[in-house]
């Protein structure tokens, strides 16, 4: 069954609908959000994806957008020791975020915004879309806004983390609390701080070891805290859009018509 927001993702489209949204001065939105990346024994390994769409669709609702299908592999290779994790190489995820974004621009839309929800992807897709036109392109990084940062600072209780941990784990008891099995929840030891490299479900010597793939504590996540965080996170999000929208229309008039609504 369908919701409102279907009409905002192009795969539900035909190609018809989507040239006439184009036409009439939709930006497009490229989400990347791995589904084959482990998240602990406690999240499913399409967290990443599950955020990037629900983060996107929020976005299109509140500007005139289309959303492209999420790419779902990427450079991930930190976690390619856990059954069902996949990662493609830095260079081979540039060139596939290049291609799909200069394609989705060759169909005419003015803006594109690529939605990125991990860590190692920022520096690939960086250096995809700055071959790109800068004024047609913004890389929003869902993790580095102000009010996403002061809050996370602010409801962090764990000595350590940066996935499947405290506040991840939160977000997604917000979003999709069905899909979160808290009772397999796993803390992971903090041996000194983490190091560069991949983590390990093996080696318990590692600064890196982390028997369920978490690294931090997801058992003191809750859902009032992952309600704050996307809520944060969202205003980052949309003060970013709004801002590049609002530049770019302000160049070219014909943009009048991709507009921000109101609250």
């Amino acid at each position: 069954m369908g919701t409102d927001t279907d009409r905002n993702f192009i795969e539900r489209m035909s190609w018809d609908e989507v040239a006439r949204h184009i036409a009439n001065g939709a930006a497009a939105i490229l989400p990347v959000g791995a589904a084959a990346k482990e998240h602990g024994f406690h999240l499913p390994l399409n967290t990443d994806r599950i955020q990037a769409e629900w983060l996107a669709s929020q976005l299109a609702q509140r500007f005139d957008a289309l959303i492209w299908p999420t790419l779902a592999y990427g450079y991930y290779p930190a976690f390619v020791a856990y059954a069902g994790s996949s990662s493609l190489s830095a260079a081979t995820l540039e060139a596939v975020v290049h291609e799909i974004a200069t394609g989705i621009l060759d169909h005419g839309c003015q803006k594109l915004f690529v939605l990125n929800t991990g860590i190692s992807t920022l520096a690939p897709v960086e250096r995809a879309l700055a071959r790109l036109d800068a004024g047609k392109v913004l890389h929003l990084r869902i993790h580095e806004g102000p009010r996403y940062r002061q809050a996370a600072e602010r409801l962090a209780e764990q000595s350590h983390g940066s996935h499947a941990d405290e506040l991840e784990t939160s977000l997604m008891l917000a979003l999709a609390p069905h899909l979160v099995d808290i009772a397999r929840a796993e803390p992971s030891p903090a041996i000194g701080h983490q190091a560069p490299g991949p983590l390990t479900p093996l080696d318990t010597n590692s600064p890196n070891y982390s028997r369920s793939g978490s690294y931090g504590d997801p058992t003191l996540a809750t859902s009032a805290k992952g309600e704050i965080l996307l809520a944060a996170m969202l205003d980052d999000l949309r003060e970013q859009v709004a801002a590049f929208v609002a530049d770019k229309a302000a160049v070219n008039p014909r943009l009048d018509t991709v507009r921000s609504v109101s609250r």
